[in-house]
């Protein structure tokens, strides 16, 4: 049975926002912390240290925004939810009621996808590494299968020959554009047309469906580049007789954590050695505050010039091109909140003050990629404290001197006590559980799904 939540009459807890690097919140997830802080310790105390609170609304605006700019264009598209992105099933059963499709790399994925409500038909498979059994489960449900290189053309041709069977395997294949030569995924020209030449004699067991492409970084002129080379490759499939009908082009869509004008400043102002309790500033970082959201993003890739006097949506218009994309974090953008406990604060020999917080930061995994988090979290304390205001870093429980949440020293009006909370505002995308495991026995973090009952009223279930 769900819990539900109701505001309370009378707090007995505040809420402390940062002054830096202030987290942008959904309506919903904010009016929850203003008014309901003393649930969230409640929660707390019922489930654990950490929790991770998932609000599936927040998908299903995020799948319906971009929808709109597709349809704007007049496209036909299919966009595929990057399931690796987080381990929430709630956000699986959202992008399923959403009407979209999953782009899934294992077994595992595909299986919990369908649970979720996914049809297999609008699964789609990316990845180098699939097995013998994904690719068996992949042909059976009529998924798409991106082919990663002639290898695994050869393995997926073989189980046909091993396994005969009615269905045949949807393809694309993968490419390797010219700006990423030295990556391990996708093909290059030469053996892009050697996978069409097989293809041309495959058709009894393999249907080509188009190409796919994935790049890093979050520049959408990187894919439009990307996008002119693979229509060569289009016209050359077409001239052999193949009948193509999709380009993939992978996710990389940029959102926001934060201002774009507070992010900049504290670039330019606040991020030096003297800002980190090791005084070290990481090399690179996500852009927290990116200048664009999906949305634009994806209206400036489709307004860009594919050829003179044409446009990419006019192209894809014009040959009858499905668009496809897997946006993972972006779709996840405000779908989660991660609730870490204070377990003590601790003053070090060097006058430096460090939290310490019950869970560890494999449940807020930035610090292990040599990186930073860039988003202060929400101070909630009781309304005894004493408003002391003191600069910390915060670390995990564990006996690793490396389990540090955040390395920046971060300002609190308030001085955080045994029992209070620190809420990091939207950790669905890659933060809250893309490391986590049970170091020192310490269970995993649960998950609730968080559910608006009525305004100002909240159901909370297990997440499974």
């Amino acid at each position: 049975m769900p819990e539900l939540i109701a505001p309370p009459v009378k707090e007995t807890t505040e809420v402390h926002y940062p002054k830096v690097l202030k987290p942008l919140l959904d309506p919903i997830i904010e009016n929850f912390l203003q008014y309901s802080p003393g649930k969230l310790v409640e929660l707390v105390k019922q489930h654990g240290s950490p929790l991770n609170l998932v609000w599936p609304h927040a998908f299903e605006a995020n799948a319906q925004a971009l929808q709109s700019v597709l349809k704007k264009h007049d496209v036909d598209y299919a966009i595929f939810y990057g399931a690796k992105a987080n381990k929430s099933q709630c956000l699986l059963a959202a992008a399923a009621s959403s009407g979209i499709g999953t782009d899934v790399s294992s077994l595992f994925e595909l299986q919990a996808a369908l649970r979720a409500g996914t049809t297999a038909q609008h699964l789609c498979a990316t990845g180098p590494a699939k097995t013998t059994a994904f690719h068996q489960a992949l042909v059976q449900g009529g998924s798409l299968i991106c082919v990663d290189s002639r290898e695994e053309f050869s393995q997926l041709k073989a189980l046909f020959d091993t396994t005969p069977t009615t269905a045949k395997a949807r393809v694309l294949l993968r490419y390797r554009p010219t700006s990423c030569p030295a990556s391990r995924f996708g093909m290059g020209a030469d053996d892009m047309f050697q996978c069409l030449q097989w293809l041309t004699e495959s058709r009894e067991s393999l249907h080509f469906e188009g190409f796919h492409f994935h790049l890093g970084g979050y520049g959408y002129e990187t894919r439009v580049q990307a996008f002119r080379e693979v229509t060569g490759f289009f016209d050359a499939a077409r001239e052999m007789g193949l009948d193509p009908v999709m380009i993939d082009i992978g996710g990389g869509l940029p959102m926001r954590y934060v201002d774009p004008q507070e992010y900049d400043s504290f670039l330019q102002n606040d991020n030096n050695p003297g800002h980190y309790q090791n005084r070290r500033v990481p090399n690179s970082f996500y852009p927290y505050g990116s200048s664009l959201t999906a949305c634009q993003w994806l209206d400036l890739f489709l307004e860009s010039e594919h050829s003179p006097g044409k446009t990419i949506a006019g192209y894809l218009k014009s040959q009858h091109i499905k668009l496809a994309l897997e946006p993972g974090r972006s779709l996840v953008d405000q779908a989660a909140i991660t609730v870490f406990r204070v377990t003590r604060t601790k003053q070090l020999a060097d006058n430096k003050f460090v939290i310490f917080a019950e869970g560890s930061s494999f449940s807020a995994c930035e610090t292990w990629f040599s990186s930073e988090y860039l988003v202060d979290p929400v101070l909630i304390t009781s309304k005894d404290s004493r408003q002391v205001p003191m600069q910390a870093y915060i670390a995990g429980h564990s006996c690793l001197d490396d389990d540090v949440i955040t390395h920046r020293l971060i300002n609190f009006e308030t001085t955080p006590q045994t029992g209070d909370l620190l809420i990091y505002a939207n950790t669905a995308g890659y933060q809250m559980d893309l490391l986590e495991n049970e170091f020192h026995r310490h269970p995993l973090p649960r998950r609730l799904t968080a559910t608006c009952c009525t305004e100002g009223n909240y159901a909370f279930t297990p997440d499974y």
